[in-house]
């Protein structure tokens, strides 16, 4: 297959030239222990055409592999997955470069999601090593500070090899900003926090807990504006549905449905999950099968599936809708590489047009929201 837009290949990223009124700003965090990433780079694509341009390094950084943008357009947050694991604050200045403005521990090892509460003054951070979750603050400036709230999980799952203790994996705020959740690969449960957004603070919440099947490794969940939240499930390959409770902040299971087709024979684990901004598909990625599963959301909250597309390369550990709705880019974490699909709001299906730009070992793509 030939790329007409792929050029040569210079150090981690795609190097292109021409700009359009269209471009949508995008920046991808990176492992960068490999394939001669060095840290966060920025990208811009065009809404129109479907085309990634120009991708520069924006920063130098230690494993920035996941990133969060604040809806200010100003600043950016960016994990280091470490063994002393940190978050990093940046500055977004005009020519889409970042500049530094400080670094704090995410108190835990091996951090690997962040995101913003609902009134976007704190930071939360997941960390997958020591099992544990943090809430930073977010300064005047832009920075952040040392942790106001932290927990540290505890259980394990039947897995011994992969479960033998908690492992948090990401963490995520209700728009009400009265409850957080966050999903522990390592005691297959969803665990629940009542939040408190003037000190900073969260409490264990037992009644917004959700337990999943023993197996499962709960990975990402996205919540839905209508009251369900859709957790994707990495060891089970499986998305499950869950209700909300809008009073306790629990969770009533509705579904579980595979990510793969039946009897497919090779190892997988899924990564991704991401809700369309009509709410009418969801979407999830499979590395193994190396795809993109599409379902489509019916009015009861409950998903079917539409299909399953190849991602175009190996390993898709991340991907991202376009702030237009109508484009989804994927990012293969071991071939090096982000490949564009053309998405149809009406069907949800994804279609390969098969561009693509290369960064080394791509982990996380994040679009700066349209102003």
């Amino acid at each position: 297959m030939k790329f007409p837009h792929l050029l040569p290949f210079a150090g981690a990223v795609l190097l292109l030239t021409s700009t359009v009124q269209s471009a949508e700003d995008f920046y991808v965090g990176t492992y960068t222990k490999f394939f001669g990433s060095k840290g966060i780079y920025h990208f811009q694509f065009d809404e129109k055409a479907g085309t990634i341009f120009k991708g520069q390094l924006a920063v130098r950084a230690s494993n920035p592999s996941f990133l969060a943008i604040h809806p200010n357009q100003r600043w950016l947050y960016a994990v280091n997955e470490t063994e002393n694991g940190t978050v990093s604050a940046y500055a977004i200045a005009l020519d889409r470069q970042l500049q530094k403005i400080g670094e704090v521990s995410a108190k835990g090892s091996g951090p690997c999601h962040l995101s913003l509460d609902a009134s976007h003054r704190y930071v939360f951070v997941a960390n997958y090593g020591s099992g544990s979750v943090a809430v930073l603050p977010i300064r005047k400036d832009g920075g952040v500070r040392e942790a106001t709230g932290f927990d540290q999980h505890h259980g394990k799952g039947p897995n011994a090899s992969r479960q033998e203790g908690p492992h948090a994996h990401s963490i995520y705020s209700d728009s009400a900003n009265r409850f957080v959740y966050a999903c522990d690969l390592g005691n297959d449960r969803v665990e629940g926090y009542r939040f408190n957004p003037e000190r900073g603070t969260i409490q264990p919440a037992k009644a917004a807990t959700a337990k999943l099947s023993g197996g499962s490794g709960p990975r990402h969940l996205v919540l839905s504006p209508r009251g369900y939240a859709y957790v994707i499930n990495e060891m089970a390959n499986t998305v499950t549905t869950l209700r909300r409770d809008t009073a306790n902040g629990g969770w009533q299971t509705l579904q579980t449905i595979p990510t793969l087709p039946p009897g497919f024979p090779t190892p997988n684990t899924t990564a991704e999950i991401a809700l369309h901004p009509n709410g009418k598909f969801l979407y999830a990625s499979n590395r193994g099968q190396n795809s993109i599963a599409t379902y489509a959301v019916h009015a009861n909250g409950r998903l079917s599936h539409v299909e399953n597309v190849a991602t175009g390369g190996k390993t898709p550990r991340h991907f991202a809708i376009d702030p237009s709705g109508r484009w989804l880019l994927a990012a293969n974490q071991d071939t090096n590489d982000i490949f564009v699909f053309a998405l149809n709001p009406t069907t949800g299906r994804l279609t390969a047009t098969g561009r693509r730009v290369l960064v080394g070992a791509p982990v996380c793509v994040t679009f700066m929201a349209a102003k």
